[in-house]
């Protein structure tokens, strides 16, 4: 585990309490940090100045009023969370997911229980339909014992069918699992596996944004599946139908730029509808294998030559190649449509040639129609 030093006490006692705050999202808290300096100073600020914190209107103000019954909130959080062996790690913590930090929509607080590392060298994300048939549970077992070898942490969402297969694969091979939950830790849902939850405490994670004693709601599903996109380095849809969880999961992942793959499925199945639906759409790569994977991030396993990343060579390249790279060394990453503009180059062959392009690894499309360098 990390040896760095926790939030100090008061610290994490004001944090808890502004996050439990009504209306204090993940920005609004983020906002409220970046410009008081501290949950502390925040509650210690003039209506004047507090009124300045960008996203804090005047309602927001009352805060300040509850600082001593959100504190008491926080004070018996505390005390519950020491009872029954839960972690609390806020967004400043030395020990708070590195992944999840860079995120605008990442959570702020987190409740984790198990012995697992928060901020592992390898994860994958595995999720799909609850309603798994025989042929996605095996390939999700085949899929876990593929990734052996890379030793990463599985991360999925503790649900019945495709997630609890992942979990329970993970553990039958003696890999890492995180389950992240959309119920507190003090009630795991679906309580059938109570079980699985707590095997993988051993060796992995149970995390989940709710603290103990809130209220489950159904929107804390869909909103926990950023969590699960954000945390893992590449994420792999088995089975999902047309419209569900799994899909919002992918969404969000191929948002954040995460490497994204699915496994083809039968035509005539509806749980094979989600995944043939983003490999058409060119949100999510075929997965054919754990080398997918491995090629996608540059892991090798133990003892393999560790894979060089593609160098940009601009020797033999046409004029319009040798301007998009150009401009694209120069910005990062730019929208196709400025691209066009920039160089010059009709939209038709410019989407030819950055499809070139990335085959060879060099760029990588990205949300809203942008490409970025990867050399």
């Amino acid at each position: 585990m990390n040896s760095k030093p926790a939030t100090d006490p008061e610290n994490l006692r004001y944090q808890l309490a502004l996050s439990q705050a009504p209306k204090v999202g993940p920005g609004v808290f983020k906002a409220i940090l970046a410009y008081s300096g501290s949950a502390k100073a925040f509650f210690d600020l003039n209506k004047a100045k507090a009124s300045k914190i960008p996203r804090v209107g005047e309602k927001l103000l009352e805060i300040q009023k509850q600082s001593e019954s959100l504190l008491r909130k926080a004070d018996d959080l505390i005390s519950l969370c020491e009872k029954k062996g839960f972690r609390i790690l806020t967004s400043t913590d030395p020990h708070f997911p590195q992944r999840l930090k860079a995120l605008e929509d990442g959570p702020v607080v987190l409740f984790v229980q198990g012995k697992g590392d928060l901020n592992m060298d390898r994860s994958v994300g595995i999720v799909g339909t609850r309603s798994a048939t025989a042929y996605g549970k095996s390939i999700t077992r085949k899929i876990v014992e593929d990734l052996l070898p890379y030793r990463p942490m599985i991360i999925s969402g503790l649900a019945y069918g495709i997630d609890i297969e992942a979990h329970r694969a993970a553990l039958q091979v003696g890999l890492p699992t995180m389950a992240v939950m959309g119920s507190p830790l003090s009630q795991i849902y679906p309580a059938a596996h109570r079980k699985t939850a707590e095997q993988l405490q051993e060796t992995g994670i149970l995390m989940s944004e709710y603290a103990p004693g809130s209220t489950m709601v159904p929107g804390n599903f869909p909103a926990r599946n950023r969590i699960i996109a954000g945390i893992s380095d590449a994420l792999i849809v088995v089975e999902a139908a047309e419209k569900g969880g799994a899909l919002i999961t992918a969404e969000i992942a191929y948002s954040y730029d995460k490497d994204v793959f699915a496994v083809p499925g039968n035509l005539q199945s509806p749980f094979s509808e989600g995944c043939n639906q983003l490999i058409r759409k060119m949100k999510a790569g075929i997965y054919t294998g754990p080398n997918d994977v491995a090629e996608a991030l540059y892991w090798t396993k133990p003892g393999e030559e560790a894979i060089k990343k593609p160098s940009l060579e601009l020797g033999g390249r046409d004029e319009e190649e040798l301007s998009i790279l150009r401009l694209l060394l120069e910005k990062g990453e730019s929208e196709i449509d400025q691209i066009s503009y920039q160089t010059d180059i009709p939209l038709g062959m410019l989407s030819s040639k950055l499809l070139s392009l990335e085959f060879e690894g060099i760029v990588k499309s990205l949300p809203g129609k942008k490409f970025k360098l990867l050399v």
